[in-house]
């Protein structure tokens, strides 16, 4: 279910990035439109975010800085639109009890396996963090892949593109009861949720755009 205040910025971020962006989801019925999911992405703007939301037929839950609440209008809305407020330095162990709290609930969380917008729009090596939620949850993760957000708005610009931006979505992972336990990976913990973000960032650094489609870069 979506609340209002979410369908209404929804709807606008639809329209907005297909009116500005030609933008178009490829493999939208692969999509897992029920139950606990990540949705995984590679991440290279601002954009990303509503990019891999509107991607989803449900509302979906986003990560953002605590610090966006000090914008005016902006930190009223974050609330009302699925967000869950981190701290700055993304060491907030409370929101990452949030996040696997919300998934175990039977909601779709958006993460970033990267941790941080990509400088030159490369596939950067993932973090341990979504691995961490993939073992916590067992939840079912749906790799993506966003071409051409990183020539719309990159990072370090204030300049915006109106270039073609397009969404993969892959087919999803299940991870088995084996590749969950820590005893595969020696008993640690730590070597089992960087395996995870691993395979994860391989299946995004998989996807790719179908040749019909406008060409960006996709080195990883």
């Amino acid at each position: 279910m979506m609340s209002f205040t979410y369908y209404f910025w929804y709807t606008l971020s639809k329209i907005a990035a297909r009116f500005f962006f030609s933008f178009r989801a490829v493999h939208p019925e692969r999509m897992i439109e029920e139950g606990p999911l990540i949705l995984a992405s590679n991440h290279q703007s601002y954009f990303d975010p509503p990019l891999v939301g509107i991607c989803s037929r449900r509302g979906v839950y986003y990560l953002a800085r605590k610090t966006l609440l000090q914008i005016p209008l902006l930190g009223k809305l974050l609330p009302h639109i699925n967000v869950i407020l981190v701290d700055r330095d993304g060491n907030d162990m409370s929101a990452l009890k949030t996040v696997i709290r919300t998934v175990k609930s039977g909601n779709a969380v958006v993460l970033f396996p990267e941790g941080t917008r990509s400088v030159d729009g490369t596939l950067q090596p993932a973090k341990a963090g979504i691995g961490l939620v993939i073992a916590k949850t067992r939840a079912p993760v749906q790799p993506m892949r966003i071409f051409g957000s990183h020539e719309a708005f990159p990072k370090g610009s204030g300049k915006i593109s109106l270039t073609p931006i397009n969404v993969v979505v892959g087919n999803p992972i299940r991870f088995t009861p084996k590749e969950l336990d820590p005893a595969t990976h020696g008993g640690d913990d730590r070597a089992l949720y960087q395996y995870l973000s691993n395979r994860v960032m391989e299946a995004i650094g998989a996807l790719s755009l179908p040749e019909s489609s406008p060409s960006y870069s996709q080195t990883s």
